[in-house]
């Protein structure tokens, strides 16, 4: 190769790394930080719903755990226990389940009246509501409040009228002997009428192991109706007690004796889990005196249709009403 070849192929390398030291034009502007990627945050208000209501299942009552709320009858009576029967002539007109053995609840009361009202103690002394006379079993309130006193015949009134169970309990504690000797009184007095299938541990109803049937109910309502006392305490459609300085009104607990339609003589309602819905009445219908009991029904007015619907299918036709046969006999323990 010539002197003059070498000389300039030298002089291109030269040239060749000197352009590669020049920045190109594309990086002649600093480089721009990149900038941070945008993050939409979208907040979803989430609604704050109300807490769900816990549904506790109602506790079975003793009819139900013995397969009586299945028995059908002609009328379909939401009460798994009834009995219509005519008070004159001892008649059954209408039947179901009427031996088995159940929890009577407040029924009991009417027991508490007869015993006290055929005991023949002093009316008018006075009795003051204590804490004994507080209901620890099924906790259920009252209107009387512990130091609050009445008269016996108030007491007896509230109890049959409101089914107040404090001045039930206070009739039972305060009788001579007191609360022991109240209870045998019941017994006794059960045991006197026939009805052996009742047994009472104590005078509100409150307590499960106070058991009867239909039959010995209707006996305990005929036995009631006799007494005139019992008549009136248990149909007072409303009546205002004196409770310390304050006048307080308390109501029936069968909206049936406000009704003009009805002719009732003698009732009384009851309800416990244990027991149902409870409802006996002694009334007239299309001229025919009835003692009309309804036991277990499931639903708060349903004892109130019941006595409705036999009502009703007495009216249509009274002097054919035949005794039917639904029945169905179980013997129900505690």
């Amino acid at each position: 190769m010539s002197q003059y070849l070498k000389h300039f192929l030298k002089s291109l390398a030269v040239l060749a790394v000197a352009l590669a030291s020049v920045p190109s034009h594309a990086d002649d502007e600093p480089k721009k930080k990149a900038e941070p990627k945008r993050i939409h945050h979208v907040y979803t208000a989430k609604k704050h719903a109300a807490p769900s209501r816990v549904v506790v299942p109602a506790k079975p009552s003793y009819g139900e755990l013995a397969g009586l709320h299945g028995t059908t009858d002609e009328l379909a009576l939401k009460s798994s226990v009834a009995l219509v029967m005519d008070q004159d002539t001892r008649e059954v007109l209408l039947r179901k389940n009427d031996s088995a053995v159940l929890p009577i609840a407040s029924i009991t009361k009417l027991m508490t009246g007869v015993v006290v009202s055929e005991a023949r103690l002093p009316m008018d002394e006075q009795i003051t509501i204590t804490q004994e006379d507080v209901d620890t079993e099924k906790h259920s309130k009252s209107r009387l409040k512990v130091g609050t006193t009445l008269p016996r015949s108030e007491l007896l009134h509230l109890a049959l009228m409101s089914s107040e169970n404090r001045a039930a309990h206070a009739l039972g504690r305060t009788f001579p002997g007191g609360m022991d000797k109240f209870v045998e009184g019941m017994n006794a007095k059960a045991q006197l009428l026939g009805m052996k299938d009742t047994h009472y541990v104590e005078p509100t109803g409150l307590s499960s192991r106070n058991q009867s049937s239909a039959h010995d109910l209707a006996t305990l309502v005929n036995t009631a109706y006799d007494d005139p006392l019992l008549r009136d305490y248990t149909t007072t459609p409303e009546k205002s007690f004196a409770i310390g300085n304050r006048s307080v009104q308390f109501n029936n607990t069968n909206r049936l004796v406000k009704r003009s339609d009805w002719d009732i003589g003698l009732q009384k309602t009851g309800y416990i889990s244990e027991a149902g819905q409870c409802l006996v009445m002694q009334a007239k219908i299309a001229g025919r005196k009835l003692i009309m009991v309804f036991l277990d029904s499931a639903g708060r007015l349903t004892r109130i249709a019941d006595a409705e619907r036999v009502r009703h299918w007495i009216e249509r036709q009274p002097q054919a009403i035949t005794p039917t046969s639904t029945t169905v006999i179980r013997q129900v323990s505690s």
